[in-house]
């Protein structure tokens, strides 16, 4: 028996962390994980490690998991070939689009194809043929707000700001959870030292949430906020801004300042007050608060996102840094220089070349809003779907109205899925295709590089060997590929493996041939422990991607959405508002099969504060039934605190308990999907992105 020490990064969420793993080699030539544990010798992550890294050995062994392509006869699922499932689908595929057109396909791709540089890199050389308008992803149920705002004033969705954590003196949260999270949008493994690290050089951190999260647990400050309106109170502080004098100077070119000044003279700290529920005078403390350190930086996140006024959210919080003169600044929002550039080798974007077919709703970097997908199954008509592919994906429990997408699959004729799994969604799949597992397999993060509070790199190395008769998913993207083009006459440019493709990208890159650091894939495999290279620095101005080479602070579009703002009605006295949760043992629906991050109190209940309680005759571990528009669950209550009156938080990612649901331990504990609560018609009107938070709903005794 031969032991060996591996390095790699975990992918399991943002945070990317180094982990050191141990395997063994049986005599039989078998592979086993002996030990996974954090890499103290990584420069990023620095030893630091979550219980989510310590499970990937069990979804390694987890008997649940698919290990060949499965294809599903009536109720029952039978093996099949993969020669034989590729030319299935490419048969059902081509068919159904020439009957009923190329939007008649739809695709849907899920969170975790951001963590598998794989379906970064070649799932589009499969999905690209298929020519359809119909695409969707788990970017608008998340952070679409983000790309759009970077977008309409930098020029290229990716190019979004992070917050230089290590450096500044006041560190303003909305709606995130580091602690919980590991960072999103802001790649940032150990972040509860570097948080403790902030206070101790003597500066403040201020989180702002309608719960007091674990991250605002340990804030200098926190304040309630209503559900649905941290505009509002971002309005305030901007409003502050200006009214009191507090901006200053950009070396940055920008254009619309003043033109922001007056569409928001009107939204004073005591008009946003009554709206976002935290008094006037804490509204213009924090502008002064802000404006007054030497370095502090606003870094609004998915609770903001993913609200009626996400995308005028995300445009405040880019606002706030900028006039402070905390954008691009060390101590305040600066952009990564990473080593692959996926901003200076791609295009900016677009935004509403085209809009679904029902509802109107805008396409965003060839996506629509997934909020549409239901009603394009559902609603008769030329161009309705007909046929879907989903890619690492569970929208069932992860999109707005779950229950009116599972009766939208029950009528396709025809359902793909890219998957290790028989969930909550694939299980209406005619066809499941699964990739090898993630140690089986090399990665680069491509996106969370991009994200990074550091400038770092590391290319992972495969930890235990491919099994036989398993493809890797580009290599199923190829071969789905291959035979699509084959039935429809379809030209295939060639292809690399993702590892040469790395390997270009580094060459070619900021860090590359051309520099002091010779970057290649070669150089990089020296670096089991990746590499840093350094701190973020000032880069915005030399690469900012629209045509004026200029911030452009005052795009129409948000300025507009301001008026939609002041129209909405003051909030109901007495309703009750539903948000989201997240914990460090969970990401979306896909960690509730592993017996070690599900053990413990359960953490699906309702969050309820006691005086809502109280005032409904209601108490402490009780069964209520809670009912919005578009459905009911029933879960268990607890009372606690931590939530602001007239609010109740349930997490994301349970409701296990559908039928033919094939993961033992989620089944087990099953809970209750919020998706079942959340509304498919409450957006963001200016981009699409669903509306999962401040959602209205009713809670009595079950």
């Amino acid at each position: 028996m031969t032991r060996t020490l591996h390095h790699r990064a975990c992918h399991l969420c943002e945070a990317i962390c180094g982990l050191t793993i141990e395997t063994e080699r049986l005599d039989d030539g078998s592979q086993r994980i002996l030990s996974i544990k954090g890499d103290a010798e990584d420069s990023f992550s620095r030893g630091h490690i979550c219980p989510k890294a310590v499970a990937l050995q069990d979804i390694q062994n987890d008997p649940d998991r698919l290990r060949q392509p499965m294809r599903r006869i009536g109720d029952t699922w039978q093996p099949i070939a993969w020669d034989e499932a590729f030319e299935l689908v490419a048969e059902r595929l081509a068919d159904i689009q020439a009957r009923h057109g190329k939007n008649a396909v739809a695709v849907y791709q899920g969170n975790p194809s951001v963590h598998n540089y794989g379906l970064m890199t070649h799932s589009n050389y499969f999905l690209g043929l298929l020519r359809t308008r119909n695409r969707y992803s788990a970017t608008s149920v998340d952070q679409l707000p983000h790309h759009l705002v970077s977008h309409l004033m930098y020029g290229h969705g990716l190019l979004i700001p992070i917050p230089d954590i290590d450096h500044t003196d006041f560190m303003l949260i909305l709606g995130g959870n580091p602690l919980a999270s590991n960072g999103s949008i802001m790649t940032v493994p150990d972040v509860e030292k570097r948080l403790k690290a902030l206070k101790a050089r003597g500066g403040k951190l201020v989180v702002v949430d309608p719960r007091r999260s674990e991250t605002a647990a340990i804030a200098d400050q926190h304040l309630f906020v209503r559900p649905g309106q941290d505009a509002a109170l971002l309005l305030g502080v901007l409003n502050t801004l200006f009214a009191e004098g507090l901006a200053r100077a950009t070396h940055l070119p920008v254009s619309g300042l003043d033109e922001v000044r007056a569409a928001i003279a009107d939204f004073n700290a005591e008009s946003m007050s009554r709206r976002c529920g935290v008094p006037a005078e804490d509204i213009r403390q924090l502008a002064r608060d802000f404006a007054a350190a030497e370095r502090a930086v606003c870094y609004g996140r998915m609770g903001v996102s993913t609200q009626a006024f996400g995308t005028l959210c995300q445009w405040l919080v880019q606002l706030i840094n900028l006039v402070t003169g905390n954008l691009d600044r060390e101590g305040g929002a600066l952009c990564t220089q990473p080593a692959v550039d996926l901003v200076s080798s791609t295009s900016g974007g677009h935004f509403e070349r085209w809009r679904s077919r029902v509802s109107g709703l805008p396409e965003y970097a060839g996506e629509l809003p997934v909020a549409a997908l239901a009603e394009e199954m559902l609603v008769p008509g030329e161009g309705q779907v007909r046929a879907l592919v989903t890619v690492a994906g569970n929208p069932v429990l992860s999109t707005p109205n779950g229950r009116q997408l599972e009766q939208a699959l029950e009528g396709l004729e025809f359902m793909l899925s890219i998957d290790l799994y028989i969930n909550e969604t694939t299980r209406h799949a005619d066809l499941i295709l699964p990739p090898t597992a993630p140690l089986e397999h090399d990665h680069y993060d491509t996106s969370f590089n991009l994200f990074a509070v550091r400038n770092v790199t590391r290319f992972n190395e495969a930890v235990l060997d491919k099994p036989d008769g398993v493809l890797h998913d580009w290599e199923i993207f190829v071969a789905l590929a291959q035979a699509f083009a084959a039935r429809t006459g379809a030209e295939l440019k060639p292809t690399m493996p993702p590892e040469q493709m790395i390997d270009l990208g580094l060459r070619f890159g900021p860090y590359g041939e051309r520099s002091e650091h010779k970057l290649s894939l070669a150089a990089l495999r020296e670096h089991p422990h990746g590499l840093d290279l350094g701190p973020l620095r000032p880069n915005l101005a030399g690469r900012l991607k629209n045509p004026e080479q200029a911030v452009q602070a005052a795009p129409a579009l948000l300025l507009a959405d301001l008026q939609r703002l002041a129209a909405q009605p003051e909030p109901e006295a007495g309703e009750l508002l539903l948000i989201g949760r997240r914990h460090v043992r969970s990401n979306n629906s896909w960690m509730h099969n592993y017996h070690r991050l599900v053990k413990g109190k359960p953490r699906h209940q309702l969050l309820m504060n006691p005086e809502d309680l109280t005032r409904r005759g209601l108490v402490d571990g009780q069964r209520v039934r809670v009912r919005s528009r578009v459905g009911e669950i029933e879960v268990e209550v607890a009372a606690s605190d931590e939530m602001m009156p007239g609010v109740v938080s349930m997490p994301h990612g349970w409701g296990h308990g559908r039928p033919g649901v094939r993961m033992t331990i989620a089944s087990a504990q099953p809970g209750a999907s919020v998706n079942d609560l959340t509304d498919e018609r409450r957006l963001d009107a200016v981009s699409g992105n669903a509306a999962l938070n401040g959602v209205p709903v009713e809670v009595e005794a079950a």
